[in-house]
């Protein structure tokens, strides 16, 4: 007959009945002892403590005999056999995936349920307390009570004071605890101050008072004297434990230490961290283990580390590509985290998009933001221009470009109300009047100014005067050709620079539409070497071993384009326009340039073209005859043969008109490019005239308006083109009259716009209008050229040998590698207690 079970009811009667009896005999070997409990407790736990440590340490011998000799990582790959795990890589193991939330260890509701190790960590923190002009929070009732550093102190009655060192306030729970009863409290403690914290704060006076007569509290305290008295001499019970702890830890931290500094510098130089494998003392296992060899030789902390390695001491090295990748990301965080921070103190910000595919064929965003970083002050005030990260963008529309940007804006915390500038490239995506990026950001902040690129906007003047007449065409086609004829072979290509070999930095480049460079470093080298040129070129005609064609090329190029007089002509006149246009296009790439900067200097660049119109052909004509005499060559304009058309009988013959060769030189050629250049002038920089209307009263203060009433008109005009929904970044009212005292008082010299916000930045709140204004005036982007330097990184960094690089990896090495200037600011230190913090790891890093 089978067993019979006890019902559900009779088996929970039984469990309650036994874990009485197990509650009823706790502490019964307490009864046949006089020693103090906790003392022997804390004896037992430091024993059981060092006997763990010591049967780990047999365990690791025994690992260490057990695994074969091998060499690199495979030695730390041998794991226990008889422990029943299975081999794996030892990248999947390094850290268990166990996310840890923060804990103030120092706020008593945190003290249950304790160990040995963070009761011996409280001791030597020792208590900690608020700052002095901390407030408590009020009690929900009418006294609205509270605790206060009062209680802190006790008085006797003689009249002096003592600190109740012992007492510790909860923030969490807004309650008071007493630190040494709650330490060493014993089972029958069951006061208020050793247990669930004291609230009272009507009686908290009476309270203390009684305990800390109490005698349990006086037992406690003289337990928490006698080992923090053992800490202070090193003689605790655990001595050699936590000395051998302490030791470890400083060597990790060290590693630790030593890899940071590693990725930094690989990361800031755009080199790449892996090789073909991951094993130490192996062949192309990349330049971080490399490195790491490398400081080895030299360095004990790291030879320590590898020699662990290689005799399989260790089986966690934190020298793989998941703590590689972990490292960046916590260095571009930090670096991340401190733009955001200068962001938000500068308050107004503008952000500059540029895009171009990667080597992997994926759209990437460039997200730059421009600023006033007054994170400098009191020091100087300045322009900055900050890179967040890449984003990789599927919809390239206007409409997608935008989400893009609002996604991102949101991610970042930054209120898109506070933006006052775009900075975008030429695009009909970005620039578009009905559907681009520019347009609906206004829709939503009509405050955020759209500025299309300078220096993009330069280009496009060089491209519509290039094309603006057949000749121009054929001058650069002329350019083209040349490039392609020597760079078609190498042979070809050393013929060249034998006859350049006199000539030091200049060659032949290819042209570029795109390149805002490209057109005046191509013309360079033959506006400076016609004749070594001609003889480069006549050398590849007349050499054996060159084909036909580009016999008959050579031939063509050098007798009728170099030896003809209208291309030098042509030469000099491009020489003299793309190198002014090329002054003011690298003017504009400053990161600090500001708009008010950017006016005058297109100003200048007008008035060059302008001045050029009347004076350049007789200009030009003087510097071709110079070249067509060093190279031997007559300075004449060919005179073509005039093309007889039919008459009708009706036409009358006056009417046409006849140019010698010159004259047709200066009109269909000379003054069709220059007049081109000043229309296309007028037409792409329309928004800086706006800006010089709206805030060209703050350019110089020197020269703003003397009349009261203009100054007036210009600050209410401003107070409405910065107002939205009613609200508008200064009084237009206000302004004036602080202008008009900042005339007065400003230094001589002192005018810009930049120079008066350093003058009053100290006296913001004094000038709080003028502090607003100048400060929008100089977030106004000019240029994307940063977004340009950044696609420079980019293509280091994701090259095609690097292609299949995550996003989250890319804009960690691109943050570290163009911040770098701020990533030399990390606390190395807190960064490494982040590390030890972010999950459980194998080993003591804190």
């Amino acid at each position: 007959m089978p067993k019979r079970q006890l019902s559900g009811h009779q088996k929970r009667i039984k469990k309650q009945k036994t874990e009485a009896l197990i509650n009823s005999q706790k502490g019964a070997i307490k009864k046949f002892f006089s020693s103090n409990e906790n003392v022997q407790s804390s004896v037992e736990e430091h024993e059981n403590l060092v006997i763990d440590v010591a049967e780990n340490l047999v365990n690791e011998e025994q690992v260490e005999e057990e695994c074969e000799d091998l060499g690199g990582e495979e030695a730390y790959q041998c794991v226990n056999e008889s422990s029943n795990e299975s081999s794996r890589d030892v990248n999947q193991n390094e850290d268990l995936n166990v996310e840890c939330a923060p804990v103030n260890i120092d706020d008593p509701c945190n003290w249950d349920n304790m160990d040995q190790k963070l009761r011996d960590l409280l001791v030597e923190r020792g208590p900690v307390r608020r700052n002095g002009d901390a407030t408590f929070p009020k009690d929900d009732n009418e006294k609205s009570r509270h605790f206060s550093f009062v209680h802190y102190i006790r008085h006797l009655p003689n009249g002096e004071k003592y600190d109740r060192k012992w007492l510790v306030y909860s923030e969490a729970l807004n309650k008071v605890f007493c630190f040494c009863c709650k330490l060493f409290k014993n089972e029958g403690n069951k006061t208020q101050l050793a247990n669930d914290g004291f609230q009272d704060w009507k009686n908290i006076g009476d309270r203390l008072k009684s305990h800390e007569t109490n005698w349990e509290h006086l037992t406690c305290m003289n337990k928490w004297i006698e080992l923090e008295r053992r800490f202070q001499k090193n003689q605790t019970i655990d001595k050699s434990v936590q000395q051998r702890v302490i030791k470890e830890r400083e060597h990790w931290r060290g590693v630790l230490l030593r890899e940071i500094a590693l990725v930094e510098a690989l990361a800031q130089n755009n080199l790449p961290f892996r090789g073909e494998n991951e094993k130490i003392y192996q062949r192309n296992n990349g330049n971080f283990l490399c490195f790491i060899q490398m400081m080895g030789k030299f360095d004990l902390v790291m030879q320590e580390h590898l020699r662990r390695i290689e005799k399989g001491e260790i089986h966690n090295h934190y020298l793989s590509h998941k703590i590689q990748n972990e490292l960046i990301q916590m260095l571009a965080a930090e670096v991340k985290s401190k733009i955001v921070a200068i962001i938000k103190d500068a308050k107004y910000y503008s952000v500059i998009l540029d895009c171009t595919p990667d080597v992997s064929h994926e759209e990437q965003m460039s997200f730059v933001v421009r600023c006033v970083d007054i994170s400098t002050s009191p020091i100087e005030v300045r322009v900055s221009e900050f890179f967040l990260e890449f984003l990789k963008v599927d919809d390239t529309t206007g409409l997608g470009l935008f989400c893009a940007l609002q996604e991102v804006l949101v991610s970042l915390q930054l209120d898109i109300g506070d933006l006052r500038g775009q900075g975008y490239d030429n695009g009909s995506n970005m620039k578009g009047k009905n559907k681009g990026v520019q347009t609906r950001v206004l829709e939503v902040n009509p405050r955020a100014f759209y500025t299309p690129c300078g220096c993009h906007s330069l280009n496009l003047v060089l491209c519509d005067m290039a094309n603006s007449c057949s000749k121009a065409k054929t001058f650069f086609g002329v350019v083209q050709r040349l490039y392609v004829l020597f760079s078609s072979s190498i042979q070809r290509w050393a013929i060249l620079k034998d006859n350049l070999k006199d000539v030091k930095g200049l060659t032949l480049k290819t042209l570029s539409q795109t390149r805002w460079e490209s057109r005046i470093e191509s013309i360079k080298p033959i506006r400076y070497h016609p004749s070594k040129l001609r003889d480069a070129l006549v050398d590849l005609a007349n050499d054996r071993t060159t084909e036909s064609i580009a016999q008959s090329e050579a031939k063509s190029l050098a007798k009728n384009e170099l030896e003809n007089f209208e291309f030098l002509f042509a030469m000099a006149i491009w020489y003299k326009l793309l190198f002014a246009v090329n002054i003011v296009s690298k003017f504009l790439q400053s990161e600090d340039m500001c708009i008010y900067l950017a006016i005058e200097k297109l100003k200048g660049l007008i008035d060059y073209f302008e001045n050029y119109r009347k004076v350049g052909f007789a200009e030009a004509m003087v510097d071709a005859t110079e070249m067509a005499n060093e190279m031997g060559i007559e300075p004449k304009f060919v005179e073509k043969r005039i093309i007889q058309r039919k008459k009708q009988f009706d036409e009358d013959v006056t009417d046409e008109v006849t140019h010698s060769a010159e004259e047709s030189m200066k009109v269909n050629y000379f003054l069709v490019i220059v007049d081109k250049a000043l229309s296309s002038f007028k037409d792409r920089f329309q928004q800086f005239e706006v800006y010089e209307k709206n805030f060209g009263f703050l350019f110089d203060l020197e020269k703003a308006s003397s009349s009261d009433e203009c100054l007036k008109n210009h600050c209410t005009n401003l107070e409405e083109v910065l107002k939205h929904g009613g609200v508008s970044d200064i009084d237009g009212r206000n302004l004036f009259v602080e202008l008009k005292c900042l005339k007065q008082v400003l230094p001589r010299g002192v005018q810009k716009p930049i120079e008066v916000l350093n003058f009053i930045k100290l006296m913001a709140d004094s000038f709080p209008n003028a502090w607003n204004a100048y400060r929008v005036l100089l977030t106004i982007p000019v240029s994307v050229a940063s977004g340009e330097r950044s696609f420079s990184k980019l293509k280091l960094i994701k090259n095609y040998l690097r292609s299949t690089m995550s996003q989250e990896r890319l804009n960690g090495l691109a943050m570290l590698s163009i911040e770098n200037d701020l990533v030399k600011e990390v606390d190395y230190t807190n960064l490494i207690d982040s590390f030890a913090s972010r999950n459980a790891r194998r080993v003591i890093f804190k």
